[in-house]
């Protein structure tokens, strides 16, 4: 038992976590802060850039990631699954920052309670947009009491991260761009409400490159992602 926080801190999760900070295959997190320094510069000079949350917690056998639904009165995606995410802000520090203050912005998630042990490699959309995954651990989830933004957020759930490497409620649907053919992957989910969700496309394809790295395996099923989005994720 945590004596400063009275709660278990999950040994498969720990495990995780050591590994990330070793890892030399994905963006190990830094206490230098000129790296920080470093990535507020090339931001400045690429105004398009975004980064999302992967806060991941263990709830009975499962490593679950939190979702969102984004709400119907959004302009752009509304009704789509999300991640937690979204543009950078000039005063964001670095891509951990971006991610972790739209989380609390949209779910209410404290930042003081996501620990942070990698950043992925981005993905660009087709609007050039760099979608930067920072992956954190929640290891207290009875303290994250989720409070949606309204503006922003519909809903807001859970879903087990191995789900994105199996071929089980999945769809796919073949796209071409500029005489390049790709797939682009729906995963469905069905909450214990009984609700069915949809995770597609560049959120689906984050979360099959996350789950990949998380569980050292490919997926049950062919990728073939959009070269766009990053030469450096074809090898997940």
């Amino acid at each position: 038992m945590d004596s400063d926080n009275n709660f278990t801190r999950s040994q498969k999760l720990l495990d995780l976590s050591q590994r990330f900070r070793q890892s030399k295959s994905v963006s190990p997190i830094s206490d230098d802060p000129s790296i920080g320094q470093s990535n507020q510069s090339q931001r400045s000079k690429n105004p398009n850039r975004a980064a999302v949350l992967i806060c991941l917690f263990e709830e009975g056998d499962d490593i679950n990631v939190i979702l969102t639904q984004r709400s119907s009165k959004l302009s752009s995606y509304s009704g789509q699954v999300s991640l937690p995410g979204g543009r950078t802000d000039e005063e964001d520090t670095d891509d951990i920052r971006t991610a972790l203050r739209e989380a609390e912005e949209e779910i209410g998630l404290n930042p003081a309670l996501v620990d942070v042990v990698t950043v992925l490699e981005p993905f660009v959309t087709k609007g050039n947009v760099s979608v930067v995954p920072v992956i954190g651990i929640l290891w207290d989830k009875q303290a994250f009491n989720p409070i949606p933004n309204t503006e922003e957020v519909e809903s807001i759930f859970y879903a087990p991260l191995e789900m994105f490497l199996k071929n089980e409620n999945r769809g796919e649907k073949e796209w071409e761009l500029g005489g390049h053919k790709y797939l682009l992957h729906y995963f469905y989910h069905k909450t214990n409400d009984s609700r069915v969700y949809e995770i597609w496309a560049l959120t689906a394809g984050i979360l099959i490159a996350a789950a990949s790295i998380v569980f050292r395996r490919p997926p049950e099923f062919q990728q073939r992602m959009p070269k766009f989005w990053n030469r450096n994720h074809s090898k997940f």
